[in-house]
């Protein structure tokens, strides 16, 4: 049986560049407001290219920039880094967040990870702890990997915020400025384009998109976030919803031939 998510405790495995090393001082947070310095994967370029070209792009870049002349703080360095890692070809599941991390070295452009060494927070917590109670799945070693969820990324786990930066210490502070335009397409892009797929939906604002998502094709998981605020609470509690075991169920049986053996190399070794 193929496992669904990629251990993260696994300390001896080659690592990618920049995976479980700490940014040098400043380079953990957004430089310039510059769309070439911030690279996606190639099947990601046209829609990231339309958008930027667009007056809601232009709006947003334009507020990037002077939110940095004001000398405001923004999170992550690369907002758009979940489109780096995982192209449109490889995405078999989709994980929503809203904002990134408002605390300095915590956001590393991925829904939900933090930067390896980081203490975890605490919904991140909850999500090993269910993917614990679930599938039996270690909590990550500590510092490294920690509570980075690269290896996610890279395997077509699509970990995608809705909003993609943020300023210290302002959670929400970039809601509303143009984001959102650019990854409701993305979520349109993978609902009309990408191989069956799993979206997990936790709280109310990912389940805001799920109109979004056509659940004709594809697998859609709600259930309530997993904030310590919520996570034990109805009407879904997110400690329990099993979310990880019929993500993987799924998937196994949308592989090329049904029986989830050797077809999916973006879920292999998941």
């Amino acid at each position: 049986m193929v496992s669904f998510f990629p251990h993260l405790d696994q300390d001896s495995a080659p690592q990618p560049e920049g995976e479980g090393v700490r940014a040098p001082q400043g380079a953990d947070q957004l430089q310039g407001a510059n769309p070439a310095d911030w690279p996606v994967a190639p099947g990601w370029q046209p829609l990231v290219d339309d958008f930027f070209g667009s007056s809601a792009g232009q709006k947003l870049l334009g507020f990037l920039q002077q939110r940095l002349d004001a000398g405001a703080v923004i999170f992550p360095p690369q907002p758009l880094r979940a489109l780096h890692l995982t192209p449109p070809e490889s995405v078999r599941v989709v994980i929503l967040g809203q904002d990134p991390y408002h605390g300095r070295g915590q956001a590393e452009g991925l829904a939900f990870s933090v930067a390896p060494g980081v203490a975890l927070p605490p919904s991140l917590r909850n999500i090993f702890k269910e993917l614990q109670r679930d599938l039996g799945t270690p909590f990550p070693a500590f510092p490294v990997p920690g509570g980075s969820l690269v290896r996610w990324a890279r395997h077509g786990v699509l970990l995608l915020n809705t909003c993609l930066t943020v300023e210290e210490g302002q959670p929400a502070s970039h809601s509303g400025r143009g984001w959102e335009v650019l990854t409701d397409a993305v979520i349109r892009t993978v609902s009309q384009d990408a191989a069956p797929t799993v979206f997990m939906l936790w709280g109310a604002h990912a389940q805001s998109k799920r109109p979004l998502i056509d659940a004709s094709r594809h697998l859609v998981l709600g259930a309530n976030h997993p904030s310590p605020f919520s996570a034990l609470r109805p009407p879904v509690p997110f400690i329990g919803c099993g979310h990880f075991s019929q993500a993987r169920a799924w998937r196994e049986r949308h592989s090329v031939g049904g029986n989830g053996q050797g077809a999916d190399t973006a879920t292999a070794n998941l």
